[in-house]
């Protein structure tokens, strides 16, 4: 995900990751959790259905900009994301 403060859907940001819904939306969902991404919902235009939109907080900027060379990987295994492997 590119670092920016402008909203972005999830089938937008799969495109430019070229990650399958089935990886992006758990990775998201951690990232919000972490207050590393905030969520909001576009209001879809009459017959279609609301969005769910995404961006980076301020953390999540930093977030990026330290581990933008970090092999992928690791950032989408989550060890990067502070979980705990057991």
């Amino acid at each position: 995900m590119q670092e920016s403060t402008e909203w972005k859907y999830g089938y937008e940001i799969s495109r430019g990751t070229g990650l399958k819904s089935g990886t992006l939306y758990p990775i998201l969902m951690r990232m919000a959790e972490r207050r590393l991404l905030e969520t909001g919902w576009e209001a879809g235009e009459p017959g279609r259905p609301a969005r769910h939109m995404y961006r980076l907080t301020p953390e999540g900027g930093q977030f990026a900009r330290e581990h933008r060379t970090a092999p992928s990987r690791r950032l989408l295994g989550g060890a990067a994301l502070g979980e705990v492997k057991g």
